[in-house]
Formats: structure tokens, sequence, C-alpha cells
């Protein structure tokens, strides 16, 4: 029964947490909230959240150098499309196991942001803001609403 429990709690959490992302982003004039690897962020902040990967300084930090990483191979890599992904995902992964910021479902941000050829302004919004959301609504319902250590303390 633990495990259903657990599993509907992590849905209904993901639901208002990108329910307001999703509110923020198309009824507000304050900007773009939503990023699509946030989904499966979901799945640890709520499912796992005493996973490393979980962890604020991950989700915050995974998906910015991931981001910028995408950034940067979109607006200073030459090369035809089917090598610029590949190549920003590696680059990307590298960078978060090398600086321990590990956050998988950021490993995806450096197809976004090529595919949608996003302009740098994509930093600030989505990436910090929706980030520093998502991180924020993590602390409340983990540590207050179900009194789970987190982040953790390790």
């Amino acid at each position: 029964m633990g495990n259903l429990k657990q599993s509907l709690l992590a849905g209904l959490f993901s639901i208002i947490t990108i329910g307001i992302l999703t509110f923020l982003t198309y009824r507000t004039d304050f900007g773009i909230f939503l990023l699509a690897s946030f989904g499966s962020s979901m799945v640890l902040l709520y499912g796992y959240p005493e996973s490393p990967f979980a962890q604020p300084k991950n989700v915050f930090f995974g998906h910015l150098v991931t981001a910028i990483v995408g950034l940067l191979f979109l607006n200073y890599v030459p090369l035809p499309i089917f090598l610029t992904i590949p190549f920003a995902v590696g680059v990307g992964v590298g960078l978060m196991i090398l600086l321990n910021v590990t956050h998988p479902p950021a490993g995806g941000n450096p197809i976004i942001v090529i595919i949608g050829s996003v302009s740098f302004d994509y930093l600030l919004s989505p990436v910090i803001s929706g980030s520093v959301i998502i991180i924020i609504f993590a602390i409340i319902i983990n540590k207050f609403i179900l009194k789970k250590s987190y982040p953790s303390q390790k």
C-alpha cells in the first residue's frame, strides 16, 4: 500500500507543480516557465527525493549547465545538427558528472535548446526561474507536507 500512496502523491504533486508552471507560462505575461525536461525532474523530486540526483544543487545546476552547453553549441559550433546534438549532450553529461551536479533529466536540455534554436534569454526563463520554482515546491512538499528529510543532509 505504501507504493500506491507514494505513486499517487508523486503524481498529484507533479500535477500541481507543472500546473503552476503551465499557468505562469500561458496565463500571465511573466514569460516561459516550462521546460520539457522538468516533467522527468518530477519523477526524481517526488518519487525519489532521497536520490542524490534529486537534490536542489543537482536540479538547479544540472539544468543550468546543460542548457548553457546547448546554447554554446547552437551558437558557436558550426557543425550539422546531426553532430551538434550528440556532442552537446555528451559534453553536458560529462560536465554534470565532473561538477558533481548530475540530474539525469537535464541531459535532454541540449536537445531542447538546439532543436528549439532558443536565445540566451532561455537561461533566465525557463531554465533558472523554472528550476527555482520546482525546487521550492519540492522543499515545501517533501519537507513540510511529507515530513521527509529534504534536501538530503549528506
